[in-house]
């Protein structure tokens, strides 16, 4: 891929044009290589790794039913899911498998934007991407990325700032 043809990333595109973000569309940058980890993303852009909203896809599991929830975390530290599911009230919340992922978003793992999905999925913004001015997230495919910011990411996917960073991150 070298241009910004590839469906998911042309479905992404529009999201961010209607939501008014043209200065975030524009900037979709197509990588040579697939970046899909927040330190390769990192590397390729040359900036900290907590810069990068990593999009984390989860199974939400409430009583019978499961829900895709997406969690964008700083590429800084892992999401806790005992704390994403107290924040969500969810029974459990569990890894995604890549068809679970693929159906829910119409993305691959490594390549999921913020927007652009079937339906609107619940999102969690990690509030450590507001101490970055500019935060960069994948935009539909494994080698796209896009520069945002903390409340446009909130703003753009109707998400709740919440602290999803694991304790032994602390440590």
């Amino acid at each position: 891929m070298t241009s910004t043809d590839h469906p998911a990333v042309a479905k992404f595109t529009v999201a961010l044009l209607e939501a008014g973000l043209t200065e975030s569309a524009a900037g979709i940058r197509i990588l040579d290589d697939e970046v899909r980890t927040a330190a390769a993303a990192a590397n390729a852009l040359d900036i900290e790794v907590g810069a990068i909203a990593n999009s984390l896809i989860f199974r939400a599991t409430y009583g019978e039913e499961v829900e895709p929830l997406l969690v964008l975390t700083s590429g800084a530290h892992r999401a806790d899911t005992r704390q994403v599911a107290s924040i969500v009230g969810a029974d459990r919340i569990d890894k995604a498998d890549p068809a679970f992922v693929k159906e829910n978003t119409g993305q691959a793992i490594g390549g999921v934007a913020p927007s652009g999905h079937p339906q609107r999925i619940r999102t969690l913004v990690d509030n450590h991407l507001a101490t970055y001015t500019v935060v960069w997230a994948a935009a539909g495919h494994p080698k796209s990325v896009y520069p945002t910011t903390f409340e446009q990411l909130v703003a753009l996917t109707g998400g709740t700032a919440a602290d999803v960073r694991s304790v032994e991150d602390d440590s």
